[in-house]
């Protein structure tokens, strides 16, 4: 199980390691408990946050970004001999997180803009060996950890950026325990079979239907939003974060490796939790923006 909208199916199927069997935690493949746990303790880290103070949101962020970029670079190093520019990948991510907060699009822009010129200059002491598939690397993930996760810190700048940071973990929330709960208990027709063969149609419906009225309400009830508005950003985040989570399946699949990291137990790593929410925070600052101006 992970946040974002993983949708599984059950699978009873055990590895077999030195002649035993070695049982399958959960029906979904993971811990349980233990996901459950982290996924509880992490939620109410933020929720936390914003109560006492919103912009704390911004640090948590910054945090993250740091984490999820040194796993997915230590991951690419280690199955594939991918070298990121991590120096400047990690400087630049927080400045793209902290400038975000400030200066918005524009501030956010500049700090992609100048990474990926310094992940052009960094790599010249590696010679031309290499030289295109590592800053390629490079700026993939300074694109897809630190550029995408600074559309989440952007939701707390607006006065009422609480509560676009509540929908958008609501939103959340309601579409991974709907695919959840579908998918255990629905799932027959895997989505994606060659890519997450644990992705099925039922669990795919069950999030979009929880992720929807999730989001209605949510937005109906904190931003005084329009219901249809909330329906439309439920359904949006739904596909990014389906979208989001086959992405890292195919890069887990083409690294060979099962998790990015192990820092979050019956998780992996920080990295596979934030596949599927990094997508939806571009998708639900958007739409906020655009249903709910500032």
């Amino acid at each position: 199980m992970t946040i974002g909208g993983r949708q599984e199916t059950p699978d009873a199927s055990a590895d077999e390691s030195g002649g035993g069997e070695t049982p399958v935690p959960s029906r979904a493949g993971r811990n349980l408990p233990a996901a459950l746990a982290v996924g509880f303790g992490l939620g109410g880290l933020i929720l936390g946050c914003l109560l006492v103070a919103p912009k704390l949101f911004v640090g948590i962020v910054a945090i993250a970004v740091a984490v999820a970029t040194v796993e997915l670079a230590g991951a690419l190093r280690r199955a594939a001999g991918i070298t990121v520019t991590l120096v400047p990948v990690l400087l630049g991510g927080q400045a793209m997180v902290w400038l975000s907060w400030p200066f918005e699009r524009t501030g956010l822009v500049a700090a992609f803009a100048v990474t990926i010129l310094a992940c052009l200059v960094w790599r010249f002491t590696g010679g031309t060996e290499g030289y295109v598939r590592d800053v390629t690397a490079s700026v993939f993930v300074a694109g897809y950890v630190p550029l995408f996760a600074s559309f989440a810190a952007m939701l707390v700048v607006p006065a009422d950026g609480m509560f676009r940071v509540v929908c958008f973990m609501i939103g959340v929330i309601c579409s991974d325990t709907g695919g959840y709960t579908a998918g255990v208990l629905l799932g027959r027709h895997p989505m994606a079979p060659r890519i997450s063969p644990k992705k099925s149609w039922e669990g795919f419906t069950g999030s979009l239907v929880a992720g929807m009225l999730g989001s209605a309400l949510a937005v109906s009830l904190l931003l005084h939003g329009q219901w249809w508005q909330g329906v439309v950003l439920g359904a949006a985040m739904v596909g990014t974060a389906t979208v989001g989570d086959l992405v890292e399946s195919l890069i887990k699949r083409d690294l060979g490796i099962k998790d990015m990291g192990t820092l979050l137990p019956g998780h992996g790593g920080l990295m596979d939790r934030l596949d599927s929410l990094l997508p939806s925070a571009v998708v639900a600052w958007l739409l906020l923006s655009l249903f709910v101006p500032s």
